[in-house]
């Protein structure tokens, strides 16, 4: 995400400097002018500057764009912060809640910048169905910016928008970041039942069903109920659980097929969010007492081995109710 929103800024006419945190990783890319691990076929032209400095990744910066995944985000930015000797506005990209803390990315952003004593400028993030491949393709896209700042949502909407790539505006952070992390948890559901072949009747109930827990943890924690109906909620909820280059989608799909997570884990070259997001969002879920059967049976498969056709026979022997959204 981070190689492909620099081409998307780059075709805009904007100055753009990559940086990576390893520093064999860039020295590839500088080499090949291609993110070859995760984003194949596509050139990075020269225009865009790449590094490992950090001091020359922040040599006149403007806007610091974070696409670091959730639990690496603290490790990361603890580097960074001891360089930043200005209020610089954030904008993360991530999807995720870190084990532990049950912080989202920008809060543990701003919980890492003020443990550092560096500046804190505005912060948001940027959210919605996108598939990194299909934007370097510049196919239509439709995203969501959303600050408490809402004057930096603006400047966000304006810096990213372009032809074929649409921001919209929310205030509501928290809404929009829970609703980017807990759908990677209905994702790995979704790749469960794809992997034991139970159809898109079965899926399509799981969505909406996963929608409505996902929208109980979210009002109890202070969220606007709206946001989970929008493109940072439903849309890309239906996004990563049908698209089958989805990571968590592909996840739970093999999960289906039989193998553990472990095992799925210790094969792919990508990180799978879902995964310790399943486990921080159970402890919301506690924390806030409310009900989430299909994440807690997500959690069962992952953690306690719970045999996935075990796991969808519970769910759908669970006691008769009317529907409540």
């Amino acid at each position: 995400m981070g190689t492909v929103t620099a081409l998307m800024l780059k075709s805009q006419g904007l100055d753009v400097t990559l940086w990576g945190t390893f520093e064999s990783s860039v020295n590839a890319m500088i080499q090949t002018r291609q993110n070859i691990k995760h984003l194949p076929g596509y050139p990075i032209p020269p225009e865009i500057h790449i590094t490992a400095d950090i001091h020359e990744a922040l040599q006149d910066t403007q806007l610091l764009i974070s696409t670091v995944p959730t639990q690496h985000i603290r490790s990361v930015w603890g580097r960074l912060a001891e360089h930043i000797d200005k209020p610089l506005p954030i904008v993360s990209m991530a999807k995720g809640i870190e084990i532990g803390t049950l912080l989202s990315p920008t809060q543990i952003l701003t919980d890492t910048l003020e443990k550092n004593n560096a500046p804190l400028g505005p912060m948001g993030t940027i959210s919605g169905p996108t598939i990194a491949e299909e934007l370097a393709r510049c196919l239509p896209a439709t995203v969501i910016a959303a600050s408490k700042d809402e004057a930096f949502a603006k400047l966000l909407q304006e810096t990213f928008t372009c032809n074929w790539f649409r921001v919209y505006t929310l205030t509501d952070l928290l809404g929009v970041e829970l609703a980017g992390a807990t759908k990677n948890v209905i994702a790995l559901a979704a790749g469960i039942l794809d992997g034991l072949q139970a159809g898109n009747n079965a899926k399509s109930a799981l969505l909406a069903r996963g929608l409505a827990e996902i929208l109980r943890l979210g009002t109890a924690m202070g969220a606007q109920p709206e946001t989970f109906f929008g493109i940072a909620g439903v849309g890309d909820l239906a996004t990563t659980c049908f698209s089958p280059t989805g990571r968590n989608r592909t996840c739970g799909e093999k999960l289906g097929q039989g193998q553990t997570a472990q095992q799925i884990l210790d094969e792919s070259n990508d990180v799978v969010e879902g995964i310790p997001t399943t486990k921080a969002v159970m402890q919301l879920a506690k924390q806030h007492n409310v009900e989430m059967p299909i994440t807690a049976a997500v959690y069962r498969v992952l953690f306690e081995n719970l045999d996935p056709i075990t796991a969808i026979s519970q769910l759908m022997n669970r006691q008769l109710k009317s529907e409540q959204v």
